[in-house]
């Protein structure tokens, strides 16, 4: 047999916000009427599942009151006894069609058969007892439980809504009455329910923004309320685990999760479906239900993979890379192609990125599906942009084609290495906000950010070399397999004929001999200019001819390379600096002004779409009731039995906080320490009546003695001793309660046993969950065993409140402090104790978010100094670029109150994710500055003009990976992520812009070299050998020999003359070594040649060094033989020595 259990973990909530036009008042008979007929539909619902019929008193917790023996009566009464609903139509009779039970409960001799709507307990007792229909069944003993419960007259004498309703019982004060019924006097000051002492459900609990006269009655309302209280999914469990209902079937947590959310589905299906069938006066009002199951499927529904949307989001950006990357006028150096397989390539690895996380356990929610697919490709597209980049301003001329792809990782992998730790250092930042479904937010974040790092610098680098060898094969971009026409470069498929495969090998091999001739024109240039002031008009003449390739081209105008000079010249104006510090000064004070703005919020509301019906309810109930119910928890490690005055003093605290219910008298309901002691003091009453006739001695009691005075006798003889448990001559000598007004100290949990079992209502009533559960013991008067069995030691006990007028994210806040204040009050007093319930689950986030954020903030700006220090060896640089990260927050800061954006916990994780973000705006800059030469403003100049472009593609990549969560259907995705990221991407790219690169100018960090002779170029540094180049050539190609190593102190000054000659024949490869020769005259001569021949070139110096020169020419060119001399500068110290090195120059 099973006690009652009534627990409001989880409950049901059916809710009616009712508008009409202009009219605002609720307070008609068809309402309340409409009300009656979804909530009946409701509770007289059924679902059958393991061939078991479940209805709402299943998970309502019926009464079942152990003390009795199984009888016929105990069938009637469980059967009678009904669910508890919180509802306003408990002030009017119409409250009792709610209670069942669905089938009429009949009594032997009864004439009628027994409904809540004709029920009057009294009369069905005296009915009993006048008919000795009892069988042995205690009447006496259900008699003081039924009134010390209120349970009276039941619901037939309060008015009906429909007085000419048939079953609007005679004792009704209405009954056939004509006149219009006060409602609004009869919900004044709450309702109740069928027991009247532990069922008063206070006015603002059942009646929203209600309007009073001057007399204190309702004259209006706004809304109205019921509350179906159901049990946790593991109270349901535990309830039916051993019981007879379940015990064909293997009964698990599982099973009665099952059960309880099919059951809720089912009530809510048929609630709107009754909703439907409303007349049209009715259905125009606003009528909304919910419950925790339906809430919890929208949830679920709005966490899965949405895979559609992520493919079209994904196509939508490989388009865009691929129009980017695509240059039409100039086929072979378009970079389509790459783009493309660099988005596969992201795509694939956001793919492994997110099985990682499934696979370690990492749990997936609505903001980890909806955002984290589109960041990770925002930051992988991010970085292949300025891979591409770098590779596109990669001059084949710069190092070996061999190289290339290394010379491309060097220059722009530390920046994807530096914006990709900051993304990850900031995102970790936030795991310190303390809310689980972010943290997991955040931490699939970080690694999809980690993976896409290691395939863009492992794995990309080898997609770049192979583009690389489609250039050098002169093969257009995408349509590999064709190559480009010799003549108008237009993109044709050609067949590989002779001529095609001519051309790919011409320039594949100039590619190599461009090269080369950059190493020859080094070495020349290294003495030319050296003496460029000494003879200028030689170093005219070089840069005028062979050396042409390297003069500034200008650029067209209204190009973007025109564009971005112009704008680096308008940024470097005076003026224009004074004028963007002067905005930036304005607007950073704005921010700041406005971040004393900005407020606390998040509502119940927001995280549910508002297409739903559950986001109509929830968003009426926060604005007309601000319904909550909350526990106060006491623990273990405390002497419950002789500490019961501060736990008195404990409940009683709760009475000054303002927003808990408060009885009729301003004093709160009574708990379970409470109800325990009434009962003990009932018990004792009888007792001592017994006792005053004489009929207990130390040997027992007499004959006469009644049930409950034996019940008493038992009680009063109980030690607390496990070995001595009974005391027979303790009868006359204690009390169950003492003077003092607490309960035997002693014998404590014997009395919690007997309590538990004898007085279920109040126990169930009282929501005490006591854990351990007490132990079971039914008194029967028979039984001459004293021994009460011990129950064991509190370690869990629960204090229920019901919470009004939460309507704002303040109030709630508020009330959570005067709560937690309170409760660390009795922590230092030696009470453990904590507060729980939905309040203190969904606000909890506000008592510390503040100072969460300050602290990940804080952690994400070191995480980011040490990374750029360490890198960079810059702490100059790592500053400035951590400025730029606090001058982002406190503006994004001050976005949030200039816009009325409430600070929860979803914008604070992405203010510490925009640290990381931001880095994407700042740091190439930075990074191009501080490895420029010359001074602020050149510098300055140089990085806009080489790093503009990639701010530009990573502003246009975010906004558009981020705009795709316009789109989603999840309103709380499009309000607290969208918003928020549009907000940080404009902000961020005004500041690469203008502010950031005006700081730069004014406080930037030194350059990494500093040029000790020029202001605006290092020396010309001693060139390095020139490779061997492999080349098809119909001449033998003279082997390399090992390089030889001359010490300069075994050289020989003298003078030097040089002379150039040129042979037609002359197909000699010899190995290439440099040296450095300064000339002080030069004479050429030249000759012509016939066309696509190779010529040589002497040149004979008396410092014994022989140099020859290979150059195959066109027939356009004019050759001419030249013949310079010169003669070294008498103080050189530097000395050559022969040897002998060949070079081609490709004209």
């Amino acid at each position: 047999m099973k006690k009652l259990r009534i627990v409001i973990h989880i409950f049901i909530l059916t809710n009616l916000i009712i508008y009409m036009l202009n009219v605002y008042n609720l307070l008609y008979k068809s309402i309340l009427l409409a009300n009656v007929t979804l909530v009946t539909c409701g509770t007289h619902l059924k679902i059958f599942f393991f061939i078991i019929s479940w209805k709402i008193k299943n998970f309502n917790g019926s009464l079942s009151i152990k003390i009795f023996y199984q009888s016929y009566t105990l069938t009637i009464f469980r059967d009678i006894i009904p669910c508890s609903i919180i509802t306003p139509l408990d002030c009017f009779w119409e409250g009792s069609k709610l209670l069942g039970p669905d089938s009429p409960v009949s009594i032997p001799d009864h004439p009628y058969k027994l409904k809540w709507t004709s029920l009057n307990p009294q009369h069905m007792l005296q009915f009993v007892e006048s008919n000795s229909l009892s069988n042995g069944f205690p009447m006496k003993t259900l008699e003081e439980i039924m009134k010390r419960a209120g349970i009276t007259t039941g619901y037939q004498e309060k008015p009906c809504l429909n007085p000419k309703d048939k079953e609007c019982p005679d004792t009704a004060p209405n009954k056939n009455s004509t006149g219009r019924l006060d409602i609004g006097a009869q919900l004044t000051g709450g309702c109740y329910g069928f027991a009247s002492k532990y069922m008063h459900w206070p006015e603002r609990l059942i009646v929203g923004a209600a309007k009073k006269n001057k007399t204190g009655h309702i004259t209006k309302a706004h809304g109205l309320q019921t509350v179906i209280q159901l049990m946790s999914e593991k109270e349901l469990f535990e309830y039916y685990a051993d019981d007879v209902k379940t015990q064909h079937v293997i009964w698990t947590p599982q099973k009665a999760i099952y059960v309880l959310e099919s059951w809720q589905r089912k009530f809510s299906q048929e609630v709107k479906r009754q909703m439907k069938l409303l007349n049209e006066d009715i259905a125009q009002y606003n009528m909304f239900s919910f419950s925790t199951a339906t809430l919890n499927d929208i949830l679920s529904h709005f966490s899965k993979i949405d895979f559609k949307k992520i493919i079209l989001g994904y196509l939508v950006m490989l388009m865009f890379v691929a129009v980017s990357l695509f240059k039409l006028n100039k086929p072979i150096l378009s970079q389509t192609a790459v783009g493309i397989a660099g988005v596969l390539l992201v795509t694939v690895t956001n793919a492994a990125a997110l099985g990682f996380c499934a696979v370690f356990g990492i749990a997936f929610n609505a903001s980890s599906t909806h955002i984290v697919p589109y960041l990770g490709l925002g930051f992988g597209v991010i970085d292949l942009f300025l891979l591409t980049s770098t590779y596109r301003q990669q001059c084949p001329t710069d190092s070996h084609p061999d190289e290339q792809t290394g010379v491309v990782l060097k220059k722009g992998g530390l920046g994807v290495l530096l914006t990709t730790l900051s993304n990850i250092a900031a995102l970790l930042a936030a795991t310190i906000i303390p809310i689980p479904a972010l943290r997991v937010f955040c931490l699939q974040a970080a690694v999809l950010v980690f993976f896409n790092l290691v395939t863009t610098l492992l794995v990309f680098p080898a997609i770049i070399s192979i583009d690389l060898r489609r250039r050098r094969s002169g093969r257009i971009d995408i349509f590999c397999c064709c190559c480009l026409m010799p003549g108008d470069g237009s993109w044709p498929c050609l067949e590989r004929s002779p001529e095609v495969q001519k051309i790919s090998f011409e320039t594949k091999r100039k590619s190599t001999v461009l090269y080369d001739r950059r190493q020859s024109i080094n070495s020349s240039l290294n003495t030319t200019l050296q003496d460029n002031q000494k003879n200028p008009r030689l170093l005219k003449r070089l840069l005028s001819n062979d050396f042409e390739y390297f003069r500034a081209r200008k650029p067209v105008k209204w190009s973007k390379k025109y564009m971005l000079g112009k704008y680096a010249e308008f940024l470097s104006k005076g003026p224009v600096k004074a004028l963007t510090v002067i905005l930036f000064l304005i607007l950073l004070f704005i921010s700041i002004w406005n971040i004393f703005r900005i407020v606390d919020g998040l509502e119940l509301s927001d995280i549910v779409p508002q297409s739903t019906n559950e986001h109509g309810f929830l968003a009426a109930q926060e604005k007309y009731f601000g319904f909550y119910n909350m526990y106060a928890i006491t623990q273990g490690d405390f002497e419950y039995p002789t500490s019961q005055k501060m736990i008195y003093e404990y409940h009683e605290a709760f009475t000054r906080i303002p927003n808990i219910v408060k009885n009729d008298n301003g004093g709160l309901p009574p708990f379970w320490l409470g109800l325990f002691k009434d009962w003990l003091i009932g018990v004792q009453k009888v007792y001592d009546r017994g006792f005053a006739r004489g009929c207990f001695t130390h040997e027992g009691w007499c004959k006469n003695a009644t049930e409950d005075e034996i019940l008493g006798y038992k009680l009063m003889v109980q030690t607390g001793y496990v070995e001595n448990p009974v005391d027979k001559f303790l009868f006359n000598q204690t009390r169950l309660v003492t003077i003092d007004g607490y309960i035997n100290p002693a014998a404590f949990y014997n009395y919690l046993s007997a309590w538990v079992c004898h007085d279920a209502l109040a126990y169930s009533s009282s929501q005490a969950n006591i854990k351990p559960e007490p132990k079971s013991w039914c008194h029967v008067t028979n039984d001459k065993e004293l021994k009460i069995p011990k129950s064991t030691p509190i370690i869990y006990a629960q204090i229920p409140f019901y919470l009004q007028g939460l309507s704002s994210t303040s109030h709630i806040t508020k009330l959570i402090t005067q709560v937690r204040d309170l409760c660390h009050r009795f922590e230092a007093r030696g009470l453990p104790n904590f507060p729980s319930g939905i309040p203190f689950v969904f606000w909890e986030q506000y008592q510390g978010l503040r100072e969460y954020l300050f602290y990940a903030i804080l952690c994400a700006l070191i995480a980011v100094f040490f990374i750029v220090s360490l890198l960079l060896f810059n702490l100059w640089a790592a500053a400035i670029v951590v400025f730029g990260g606090v001058i982002m927050v406190v503006q994004l800061l001050g976005s949030f109150g200039i816009l009325g954006i409430k600070l929860s916990a979803v914008p604070a994780v992405l203010l510490i994710v925009a640290v990381g973000i931001n880095m994407h705006f700042i740091i190439h800059t930075c990074l191009s500055f501080l490895t420029g030469i010359g001074s602020r403003e050149r510098r300055l100049k140089l990085a806009i003009r080489h790093m503009f472009p990639v701010i530009i593609h990573t502003a246009i990549t975010i906004l558009l990976a981020v705009t795709m969560l316009a789109f989603n259907d999840f309103d709380f995705i499009v309000r607290h992520f969208f918003y928020v990221l549009i907000i940080l991407i404009g902000i961020g790219f005004l500041n690469a812009l203008l502010f950031f690169p005006v700081l730069l100018s004014i406080m930037g960090p030194p350059a990494e070299i500093t040029p000790f002779k020029y202001p605006d170029r290092i020396c010309t540094p001693s060139p390095e050998p020139v490779r061997k180049s492999r080349r098809m050539s119909s001449c033998r190609q003279a082997s390399t020999p090992p390089r030889i190593h001359h010490s300069l102190s075994t050289i020989t000054e003298e003078p030097v003359l040089v002379f150039i000659s040129e042979n037609e024949s002359s197909c000699n490869f010899s190995p290439a070594s440099v040296h450095r020769i300064n000339t002080p005259s030069v004479s050429t001569s030249s000759t012509s040649q016939p066309p696509n021949s190779l010529f040589t070139t002497k040149v004979t110096a008396t410092a014994k060094f022989k140099v020859e020169v290979h150059t195959p020419v066109h027939s356009s060119f004019d050759r001419s033989h030249r013949h310079i001399s010169r003669r070294r500068d008498s103080t050189s110290s530097t000395s050559t020595t022969s040897t002998e090195c060949s070079m081609k120059l490709n004209s």
